[in-house]
């Protein structure tokens, strides 16, 4: 999928349930934002299609003691879907968008998707399980059927008085809390008049909103945020969130809802936004991070076992058959996440998938299994950023690690791509890429998503090698075509790999490590994820997060936190203890005791921007400048 957003104005709306802290501040915002903005950000994504649908809710006065409205719909064109009464002065009105990046099903689909019921549905995702999808069928087709059969009734009413008497199969939360892998999702259900959005439980698709306020009390709902055009004519392209202005925020996972009705008192449409729980009980597991057992016994700790070198490997070994566990869930995982890419019939890449690619742990993992899962016939790129030629510790570390994926993976064709950069030189791309990480606005933010930016474009060079022994490799301009970007995601979090770790185990012991990585999970919707998904959509390609798979998840919960990680022991061995060991099994020595490191750093951007911004690295550390908000205007004199 590529990109979704909804527009809506005319409807007074209710935000007192949700408890937002964040209305007074957001409040000052005097950007306007119209369709063709929306439209023009979507567009840049590189869709295979982008539609856009605007739904009218007229009143229509039939006795004086009531007010009945209904539906007409139309889309861009103005082709009336209904019996096309002339248009009220008193109306609400939807405009959906929707933008699609077609991967799964072997005919065209465009949304947004309206059914015989007139149902709306954008949805910008991948359903890996919890609802059937056939092998020749599309997600967003598969779903719009899936909600469809549901009841008007809201979620917390469905078990009592489902109108549906029983006929329905189920609510819409219920459909959605079953859904396995990652979405964002605007629905607009026409029995009940209600409009339902959300994003998945971990923030894996990027979907953000603007509350209505007093300046602007429309409501709005983005996979990303656009340039508004009254800054553009203004000669400053870089919008809200980045000069002092906020207008748009993250969305929090989960699902909502907004049924639309009509007031008496004023006869104006009216409307209040409730969030709903979950219904899924696996999926509030994983959520409240419920893991089997935090704190070993001594006999315990005892017989952990841990290995560093691969001739100490002993399969049967209590560790060994949970790291077992681990690579089976990320093998399937993997699966799930390549095996039906081809059956869209109009691709025809030779590289339909990509792996962002430093050469550490995490990468060399996702590049192993990655081979053992996709066909032998397509070629694999792996993507390398660095600002410091080949000296930067990436490229180093990915030159290394693509000859140990050849030593164990031979028959592969790999193509290292080397993207380099000059941050001196990026004045437009850092413009863009900071209102595509907006609402994030810190120096690290920035950082981090030039990276990905400068990776999921995947313009760069290639060694050709050469039949030749005496003949040197020859670089070959390169860009990747891959429309699939496999990331690293989720497992630092997940496995104890950031320093913070081990500074709170070493003053909390196992429980403050453990509250550590929960917090680190329940927030990486919020720091990680939607921004890396704006920065990698941007470029017409769809981040997955193997590492993030709900199977995953639930597998390293289900493993003791002791045989997670051994912070007691040095970097590169106790850190990510149970993937180092997944490493292993797969071959890849070398990887497996490699130290963690971030891309801001281990690509030299990290440096270079400290040396512009702060004047040294030693500076920037003293102002702890992976959190300074960034100054738009002097960043860019």
């Amino acid at each position: 999928m590529c990109g979704i957003a909804l527009l809506v104005s005319g409807i007074r709306i209710g935000l007192s349930s949700l408890n937002l802290d964040s209305m007074s501040s957001s409040s000052k915002s005097h950007l306007v934002f119209s369709v063709d903005d929306l439209k023009a950000a979507l567009q840049r994504r590189g869709p295979d299609n982008l539609g856009t649908m605007k739904l009218l809710l007229p009143l229509h006065s039939n006795s004086s003691n009531s007010t009945n409205y209904r539906v007409s719909s139309f889309n861009e064109e103005s082709h009336v879907l209904d019996n096309g009464s002339d248009m009220p002065e008193s109306f609400a009105e939807f405009v959906f968008l929707g933008a699609t990046l077609q991967l799964r099903g072997v005919s065209p689909v465009c949304q947004p998707l309206m059914d015989s019921s007139r149902n709306v549905l954008v949805y910008n995702g991948e359903i890996f399980g919890g609802i059937e999808v056939g092998i020749d069928k599309n997600d967003t087709e598969s779903l719009m059927q899936s909600l469809g059969n549901c009841c008007s009734c809201r979620s917390q009413e469905h078990r009592t008085t489902c109108d549906f008497n029983g006929q329905a199969k189920g609510s819409i939360v219920d459909v959605l809390s079953v859904i396995k892998g990652p979405w964002a999702i605007i629905y607009w259900q026409e029995s009940s008049k209600t409009l339902w959005f959300g994003r998945d439980a971990f923030g894996r698709r990027s979907l953000l909103v603007h509350w209505p306020t007093t300046e602007d009390p429309r409501f709005l709902l983005s996979s990303v945020s656009p340039t508004s055009s009254s800054l553009q004519d203004s000669g400053f392209e870089v919008e809200n969130g980045t000069s002092g202005i906020k207008f748009w925020e993250e969305l929090s996972c989960g699902i909502y809802s907004m049924s639309v009705d009509v007031k008496k008192s004023d006869g104006r449409f009216h409307s209040e936004i409730k969030k709903h729980e979950w219904t899924n009980a696996m999926l509030k597991g994983l959520i409240e991070w419920e893991r089997v057992s935090i704190e070993p016994k001594p006999a315990e700790l005892n017989f952990s076992y841990s290995r560093t070198s691969s001739a100490e490997l002993d399969i049967n070994s209590p560790s060994s058959v949970l790291a077992q566990n681990v690579l089976t869930a990320l093998r399937e995982s993997m699966l799930r996440r390549i095996s039906l890419y081809n059956i869209y019939q109009a691709q025809k890449e030779t590289v339909p998938v990509a792996v962002l690619f430093s050469g550490g742990l995490d990468s060399m993992i996702i590049a192993a299994l990655l081979d053992q899962c996709l066909d032998p016939n397509y070629e694999i790129d792996l993507l390398n950023v660095s600002f410091d030629g080949e000296s930067a510790p990436d490229r180093i570390s990915a030159k290394t690690g693509v000859k140990e994926l050849r030593r164990v993976a031979p028959l592969r064709r790999w193509r290292l791509v080397h993207i380099d950069a000059d941050l001196s030189k990026l004045t437009w791309e850092k413009k863009h890429v900071l209102s595509l990480i907006n609402p994030a606005n810190t120096y690290m933010d920035l950082n981090i998503g030039i990276a990905l930016w400068l990776a999921a474009r995947g313009e760069g060079w290639m060694c050709e090698e050469s039949n030749n022994e005496t003949d040197e490799d020859k670089r070959v301009n390169y860009t990747s075509r891959a429309r699939i970007l496999l990331v690293g995601s989720g497992a630092d979090e997940q496995c104890a790999g950031y320093g913070r770790h081990k500074t709170k185990y070493r003053h909390d012991s196992w429980l403050g490590l453990h509250k550590e990585m929960k917090l680190d999970m329940q927030r990486i919707w919020k720091r990680n994820l939607g921004r890396d998904d704006r920065c990698i959509a941007d470029s017409g390609k769809e981040a997955r997060f193997p590492f993030l798979d709900e199977d995953i998840i639930r597998t390293l919960l289900d493993i003791p936190l002791w045989e997670v990680a051994d912070l007691d022991q040095p970097s590169g061995k106790g850190d990510k203890k149970i993937l180092r060991e997944v490493a292993h099994m797969l071959g890849l020595h070398n990887a497996a005791i490699l130290p963690k490191r971030a891309i801001q750093f281990g690509s030299r951007i990290a440096r270079e921007s400290n040396r512009k911004n702060f004047g040294s690295n030693r500076a920037a550390n003293q102002a702890s400048a992976g959190s300074v908000v960034i100054n738009v205007q002097s960043y860019f004199s």
